[in-house]
């Protein structure tokens, strides 16, 4: 494995693709105190707000690293290369209150370069974020009625915005 950082505003990808078809872990938690949990996640985007790059995320209430991605000021996203999907698809299904879910799925949690929340040995881009905004979705904000049935549940995200500190290309 070869590190090597991607100044921000070099970075290049397919903004959509990015997200739809190759997935990110999301990790939020503390790798130092090994309290931590990831999950799956195909929502988001990368952009410019405050004059700052970021990620932004979403997280519903009702899963495992809401209460890490509550509790703690940094979080990753993690990319990995095709071979992975069925480990991402695991850590998207189970939940890590239950089992060690990262263990059964093959990954290798280590430290990130900046921020406290881990990365993975086994990623081959990583985003290291200091979160900066949060704010719940509001369904009376949903402008657009079929957004309401992603949410049979009422259990609507909540959204966070994370500086973008570093990206890792680990390719």
């Amino acid at each position: 494995m070869i590190k090597k950082e991607i100044p921000i505003y070099d970075f290049v990808e397919k903004p959509f693709s990015i997200w739809q078809n190759d997935w990110f872990l999301l990790t939020s938690g503390s790798f130092n105190k090994s309290k931590f949990n990831t999950m799956t996640v195909a929502w988001g985007s990368l952009g410019i707000m405050w004059n700052k790059p970021f990620a932004q995320v979403v997280v519903r209430p009702t899963r495992f690293t809401f209460e890490f991605t509550e509790k703690f000021d940094s979080f990753t996203l993690t990319r990995f290369d095709k071979r992975y999907r069925p480990a991402l698809k695991l850590l998207g299904t189970k939940s890590g209150r239950d089992s060690d879910k990262i263990s059964e799925a093959g990954l290798t949690p280590c430290k990130s370069d900046i921020v406290e929340a881990p990365s993975f040995e086994e990623a081959d881009l990583i985003f290291e974020c200091k979160k900066i905004y949060f704010d719940d979705f509001k369904p009376e904000n949903f402008l657009d009625p079929l957004i309401e049935k992603s949410y049979p549940i009422k259990d609507y995200h909540k959204i966070y915005f994370g500086e973008i500190l570093k990206i890792i290309d680990q390719k």
